[in-house]
């Protein structure tokens, strides 16, 4: 029997593959696509912010350099050269114990459904898994780590968390996309509309990028659209974030909108995606209405999909649909200055003995993952499935702050309760672009 599954071959799967093979466990990762970091393969052309020293794992550099690799030590890789110089590697040594094509539907206890307390912990999990060819299988594990990640339960523009009205359509017309586009996407946008919805590093991102389509071509118009009343934390924490890369990031969409190549909409709660003329218009809640636009990108965060966890016994965060403990820590409604605690396996357990939720996953809705959390969080709970408790409840890791105070309630605040609750900076700057309309 398999020792234990790991779901996702991606950065953290990987990681926990090679923990539990140097524990002398036998674990099998099972990936729903067709190589490893399928995910990070679909934004393969952006630049990550934390530097290659940080994007791989303790275990994974020792399984990897009997094999003559050689850890990348200098620079900030793209998404593809993380897989091609790290993750594709590391698959290739963990051999047949990686899975392709295989997508987990299911997870429970044998022979026990969600209700059943008799003989539950003595029992192995049993994963159902569903093949490309269309063919099934189930497979007995005594321990599951989720590391499928958030990549492919995107959040909606709808305000609401809902889709917006006409989103889907707006969707399957070509109009509206859940993605980053690269720099060719971009190209082909030149002179048109563009509108952006989000407030996070995938937003700053795509700004990034059709901002340079912007500068070189004339007639290019870029809306950013904001669901909170003011600027708030969107363009990061500059030079106060310990990941240099990731504060530029959001200096270079501030600069953007300076220079007007930018036009930033605060406030705007998108209620309705119209399709008129071939083109997607934006309506909100209080009956503002944007221009029409040949593309809507739409980065407003991710979230978990749980829909196959449905048997397991889980302890999640209500708002968050993260780890409870997790939650605690990583809450942007909450947290509101510098950086997070680094959590393992004691704070991702769950009622279900054996059961772990780990990667992006782990954080539910809130943002800010980063892979060094990843690795640490797989070591502790390796180490815990082992039975090392001491290994398990050790976590070294200190995150880089981010420089930015305020959680993300904090801004739809009256500038006044803003000024008194931040710490570590003045009130965000009001800003309302956008007429209002009725319709």
């Amino acid at each position: 029997m398999v020792s234990v599954v790991v779901i996702g071959a991606g950065p953290q799967g990987l990681a926990a593959a090679a923990h539990l093979l140097e524990r002398g466990l036998n674990p099998l990762v099972l990936e729903a696509g067709d190589g490893p970091g399928a995910a990070v393969a679909e934004w393969g052309h952006v630049r990550l912010f934390s530097p290659w020293t940080e994007l791989t794992d303790a275990a994974s550099r020792r399984l990897l350099e009997p094999t003559g690799w050689v850890a990348p030590e200098k620079g900030y890789p793209t998404g593809a050269q993380w897989i091609e110089g790290y993750l594709a590697p590391l698959a290739d040594a963990l051999g047949d114990r990686v899975r392709y094509g295989a997508r987990v539907v299911g997870a429970a206890r044998k022979g026990r459904d969600l209700a059943v307390d008799a003989g539950r912990a003595e029992q192995p999990f049993v994963v159902h898994v569903r093949r490309t060819d269309g063919g099934q299988e189930r497979i007995e594990t005594d321990a599951v780590i989720d590391a499928s990640g958030t990549w492919y339960t995107r959040s909606p523009a709808g305000a609401d968390g809902l889709p917006a009205l006409g989103e889907e359509a707006a969707v399957h017309a070509g109009l509206v996309e859940h993605r980053m586009p690269a720099i060719e996407d971009a190209l082909g946008l030149a002179g048109q509309h563009v509108v952006v919805v989000g407030n996070g590093h995938s937003a700053a991102t795509t700004i990034g990028i059709l901002s340079r389509v912007a500068k070189r071509v004339p007639g290019t118009r870029i809306s950013w659209v904001l669901r909170r009343g003011t600027v708030g934390n969107t363009f990061g924490g500059g030079s106060g974030d310990e990941l240099p890369e990731r504060g530029a990031l959001g200096q270079r969409a501030k600069k953007a909108v300076e220079d007007g190549l930018v036009d930033l909409v605060t406030g705007f709660r998108t209620e309705e995606v119209a399709v008129e003329d071939g083109q997607a218009v934006l309506l909100a809640e209080d009956g503002r209405r944007l221009e029409p636009a040949s593309r809507v990108f739409v980065a407003t965060g991710f979230r978990p999909d749980l829909s196959f966890l449905s048997e397991i016994r889980l302890d999640l965060d209500m708002r968050l649909q993260a780890p409870a403990k997790v939650a605690v820590e990583v809450d942007p409604n909450l947290h509101s200055c510098g950086s997070v605690r680094a959590t393992g396996a004691a704070d991702l357990a769950h009622p279900e003995p054996g059961f772990y939720i780990v990667g992006a996953k782990s954080y539910g809705r809130a943002p800010t993952f980063l892979a060094l959390t990843g690795f640490e969080q797989v070591r502790s709970v390796v180490a815990a499935i082992a039975g090392d408790r001491e290994a398990a409840a050790r976590v070294d890791l200190v995150l880089p702050d981010t420089g930015v105070c305020g959680g993300s309630g904090l801004f739809d605040a009256p500038d006044d309760q803003a000024a008194s609750d931040s710490c570590c900076a003045p009130a965000p700057q009001l800003v309302q672009i956008g007429a209002r309309t009725t319709r």
